[in-house]
Formats: C-alpha cells, structure tokens, sequence
C-alpha cells in the first residue's frame, strides 16, 4: 500500500474554488496580450467537437476567458497558415484536442502505445496505409477526401479505407494535423509538418507522464488524483508513478474525501481579482469532468446532445452560466438570423437574473446577433425580471 505525504497546505472549500477559476483564466485580469496562443499554452488542452450552436466549443474557450476576441483570430492562432510554424497540433489528449506545438515531444508516451496496439475499432485494408504515406509525401498535405474519401456510406461511423489508415498513421505520430480547411483535417506528414527542434520521441515515459501530470496541475490549481489523471486522459497507476517528482505538493481540501495535490505557484499568493461572467461550453476544462464539477461548485451538469429529445432535461447544448465564481444556471442556445435564442434557461434563483442576462447580451454581440429572444424560462416568475434584464442591457 503506497503511503501518502503528508499535506503541506489546508485549503477551504472556498479558497480552492478561487484557486481553480484563477488557474484557469476566470479570476483576475486575462491576458489579452498573450491571447488566445496563451490561453490554449495555458489550459494545454482545447478540446474539440463537431458541434455548433453559438459557435465550435474551441471557439467557445477563449471567449470564455477574453471576451469578445475576433473569430478570424481564434483559427488564425490555432491552426498553421502558409508558411508560418504550427502553433498547434490535434491529438487524443482528454479527448480530440487542440495541443500546443511545443508539446508534441511529451505525447511519445502515447504514439508508442498505440503502435503497440493490437486492436482497432476499424479494419485497415491491406496496403492502405502505405498508400497513404505515399500520397502525402508525394502530394503535399491532404484532406481524407483528397486521399479518396472520408466515409463509405452516408454513416458517420463507416469511415473509407484510406480514412481509416490516415487516422492510424496520426495516431502514430507519423502523420500530423496542424490544419484545417472547413472544418476538415488536413494531414501532412509530421517529418514536415513539425519543426525539427521538437520532432522526436526520446523522452521515456515517466518523463512524459511527469510534464502532463505537471501541466494538468497547474491548469487546475488543485486536483485529485483522478482530476490530474482525466485532464490527459492517463492512467491512475501512471499519475502514481510519476506524482512525486512531478512538482505538484500535497494539499487537503475541506469536503474532499481524496488526497489532492496543488500548483504551488497557486498557492504563493492568494487568487484576487474580477470574477468573469460568461457562458460555458459543456467542454470547457472547468467543467468537462462531471464529479470534480459537482465537488468544486455544487453543480451537477449533463451534456444532453446525444440524449433522446423527449428525455433531455436542460437541452440540446445547455451551457453553464459562470457567474461571480460560482455556476448559477443554464442556457441552452439558438441563432436565428441575428436574433440569440435562449430556448431553455434555468436559473439558480433571483439573484442569478443580472448575470445571465449579461451573459447572453455579451454573447449575443460577439456572434453578431443584435437581439436576445427568451422561449421558456424554468422558474417561471423570474422570466419577467430577466426580459427587464435584458431589454435595459440591449438598450
């Protein structure tokens, strides 16, 4: 049985709640000149998904924490253009995300595995992957339709041979994505594609899971073991491997029944500062792991996009309202025309009302949309106040 240090620091619930929110970008003045390059450096992960309402949850992230930044800005400091260096590169990380560029050297851990990999959910062709490799190498960077299609069937899951070997070929680090053109992967070959300084994988494991359990600490101020671990998507027994050496300290935190560990650059100086008032995508790091979100904000969100309509409780993409560093409702988003619907709005009582109507009206002007329309409000006598709300904000 592995004994635990002892804790160096005892936190309140409250002190690490503001110790989370300022490590991710919530507390304090953001840092708008590093900007939305310094944001996903940062958090080291921006998650992606296909899904768009207000707008793509990797869009969602930096406005979450900078306010209204210019879309065109958000792609131009993800994704490599012409003969610029990728800033970032695509990988499983808590999922499909968005990486830093620098980072790429720390995810040999991860390629090494899934080269080992035995099994694979799709069958690939014999002499696909090599065609692939090929084509790339002799063509320039491709999207799986310029290798000969993406899908076989109109099935989003029945993918073509040379998709199927293209994603195994990313998967071993062999292939890159460092682009896209309309929301689709363009791959190049990594050996071009990422500068030489960073392209190799002669880190060691545990100098890899080292960083990525560092990284994950100091973008959570304050995790469990398994908060560390699900940042990263790592393995229990891998963040034990490595904890110790991982320049995270031991801390307790009132009401948590699990040993944690903290930034002890979080925990220099006490988080001070604004609280930012702000929608969430369900896939914001804040909130992403559902039990973490319930212990540090007494909130408990589901994401309901692949729940059968009739069952959805909140709706199809209800995003948390963030709100004097505490989650106090739900918004579940439209856009018609220049009008933001708020189809469903859920309210954690009347002193929430000011906040979600700031909430929206900000979003609302930075997806260009001039006016705010309210559907159904769950508490019912609050939807009077909240359109006062709103009116007197748009007015």
């Amino acid at each position: 049985m592995t004994t635990l240090p002892r804790p160096s620091t005892d936190l309140s619930a409250a002190e690490a709640r503001r110790i989370v929110l300022r490590a991710q970008g919530f507390l304090g003045a953001p840092d708008r000149r590093s900007g939305v390059r310094g944001v996903l450096r940062h958090l080291g992960a921006v998650q992606l998904d296909t899904i768009s309402v207000l707008a793509r949850s990797h869009e969602l992230i930096p406005y979450a924490r900078l306010g209204a930044v210019g879309r065109a800005a958000v792609e131009d400091a993800y994704w490599k253009s012409g003969a610029e260096p990728p800033r970032a590169f695509e990988y499983w990380s808590h999922a499909a995300c968005l990486l830093p560029i620098e980072e790429w050297p720390h995810f040999a851990f991860r390629r090494r595995a899934y080269r080992s990999r035995p099994h694979w959910n799709h069958e690939l062709p014999d002499g696909a992957y090599d065609q692939v490799v090929k084509q790339l190498r002799t063509r320039g960077p491709l999207t799986a339709t310029d290798l000969g299609g993406a899908k076989r069937t109109s099935e989003w899951w029945d993918w073509s041979g040379a998709k199927v070997a293209v994603e195994r070929a990313l998967m071993h680090g062999e292939v890159v994505c460092v682009e896209r053109r309309g929301w689709k992967r363009v791959y190049d070959l990594a050996e071009r594609a990422i500068p030489k300084s960073l392209l190799h994988d002669e880190l060691d494991d545990a100098e890899c899971l080292r960083r990525l359990v560092r990284l994950a600490g100091r973008a959570l101020g304050v995790g469990t073991r398994a908060d560390l671990a699900d940042y990263h998507r790592l393995k229990g027994e891998q963040v034990d491997a490595v904890i110790a050496d991982s320049g995270l300290v031991p801390v307790s935190v009132e009401g948590w029944s699990k040993p944690a560990w903290a930034d002890p650059e979080a925990l220099a100086t006490p988080p001070r500062g604004r609280h930012r008032t702000t929608l969430l995508s369900p896939f914001d790091s804040l909130v992403w792991e559902r039990a973490r979100t319930e212990r540090i904000f007494g909130f408990t969100h589901r994401l309901e996009a692949y729940v059968p309509k009739q069952k959805r409780v909140h709706g199809y993409f209800a995003m948390p309202v963030l709100a004097g560093g505490r989650l106090v409702g739900r918004v579940d988003p439209a856009r018609e025309g220049r009008t933001l619907v708020a189809k469903q709005i859920t309210l954690d009582g009347p002193r929430a009302v000011p906040a979600v109507a700031q909430a929206l009206v900000e979003a609302a002007g930075w997806v260009d949309c001039t006016d705010v329309r309210v559907e159904r409000v769950d508490a019912p006598e609050l939807r009077g106040p909240l359109t006062a709300e709103l009116s007197r904000a748009l007015a």
